[in-house]
């Protein structure tokens, strides 16, 4: 009675959760080798540049978050450029409010965190926090 129907296309799950690191290595060379096979024949002028650009971006992590807020922190403070200008610039305003949410994230997380990212949460909060009175002097 009912015929099974192909259905002319497969689903594949993208979502790099359920992989070992071996997996997701892989998966992601295959995307890119895709990406560059389509980018040979012939997209468009705006894509090629667009997917060239393109790098994949690291695991998302607690300690991968802490240390985006930190470097927003550091390049307040003036230490490293800021990403969309390039150049380094002081806002120590904007120094101190990232560090006071920090100070409050890393509150808030107390006694919930692994070793190893409370390491790196305290080591991160002294780092800035003396960074800034040094720059307050």
């Amino acid at each position: 009675m009912a015929e099974s129907e192909d259905k002319g296309y497969t689903v594949k799950d993208r979502r790099y959760l359920h992989m070992s690191e071996e997996e997701k290595a892989k998966a992601m060379e295959e995307e890119q080798a895709r990406k560059a096979a389509g980018a040979s024949q012939g997209t468009p002028k705006e894509e090629a540049p667009k997917a060239a650009r393109e790098v994949p971006l690291p695991e998302i992590t607690f300690s991968a978050f802490l240390l985006s807020l930190s470097s927003s922190a550091f390049a307040a403070l003036g230490d490293i450029p800021e990403p969309a200008a390039a150049e380094t610039r002081k806002n120590l305003p904007l120094a101190k409010q990232t560090i006071d949410l920090l100070g409050m994230l890393r509150e808030k997380t107390r006694n919930n965190l692994d070793p190893e990212e409370e390491s790196l949460f305290d080591h991160l909060l002294y780092d800035l926090r003396m960074r800034f009175l040094k720059e307050m002097r």
